[in-house]
């Protein structure tokens, strides 16, 4: 005996398709109503992804901190000199301060943080034309290249200015000659001012020029066609 047949069920109570991939035709572009909660994005809106991320700010870290070479030898070029001068004392050479209220030790601090200062803004400032997206990773290798670079800076700067053997070269130059002292960094702290620079300076042109976040309160899809009446 065959079973009576169950008529379909109207249009309107018809359930939708419960397969896995139905919301992705629910999604589609052209369709209306918001994507299901959970489902993932279609068109990559997320960036590049994490690693390509810290890959770019592996090379933004080596790349600032070079340019710490370039600070080092500025800051041996231009900062001034403190003059020194030797006496003989007996059998034993003793170097004193020409001028012991002279400020060219401060002037020479000065100098290194005006010039890490402005190689903090210039290199944010390059970073965020060549990679406006920002990031995590990005801010960090501005910081961690800027601290190295400074680093490198005041290395690179010691090493070129005056010898650092002061009797050696008050021996050298001969008895009440002045000469230069060996470049010091007196105040550490200038060793910050690049990376806070280029911290400031990115973080303000990320937030003034950068693009924008979607809203996500806001309705990802809308309908193409006008309300009916």
């Amino acid at each position: 005996m065959t079973a009576p047949l169950t008529p379909p069920p109207p249009p309107h109570e018809q359930r939708p398709d419960s397969s896995p991939n139905a919301w992705q035709a629910a999604s589609a572009p052209g369709m209306t109503g918001p994507a299901p909660h959970g489902a993932t994005s279609l068109y990559g809106h997320d960036g590049p992804g994490m690693r390509t991320e810290v890959r770019e700010a592996a090379v933004i870290t080596v790349g600032v901190a070079l340019a710490g070479v370039l600070l080092g030898v500025l800051w041996a070029w231009l900062a001034p000199r403190v003059p020194l001068v030797g006496d003989l004392v007996g059998k034993n050479w003793v170097v004193y301060l020409k001028d012991t209220e002279g400020e060219q030790a401060i002037a020479v601090d000065g100098t290194f943080t005006l010039l890490a200062l402005g190689f903090g803004l210039v290199s944010a400032l390059v970073v965020f034309l060549v990679r406006k997206r920002g990031g995590v990773p990005l801010v960090v290798a501005l910081v961690v290249g800027g601290l190295l670079g400074s680093l490198l800076a005041w290395r690179v700067g010691v090493w070129l200015g005056p010898t650092q053997d002061v009797i050696a070269h008050a021996k050298a130059v001969g008895k009440g000659v002045t000469f230069s002292a060996p470049l010091k960094l007196g105040a550490k702290g200038a060793l910050l001012a690049w990376p806070v620079a280029a911290l400031v300076v990115h973080l303000g042109l990320t937030g003034l020029f950068g693009p924008r976040d979607p809203d996500p309160y806001a309705t990802p899809y809308e309908s193409a066609a006008p309300p009916s009446a």
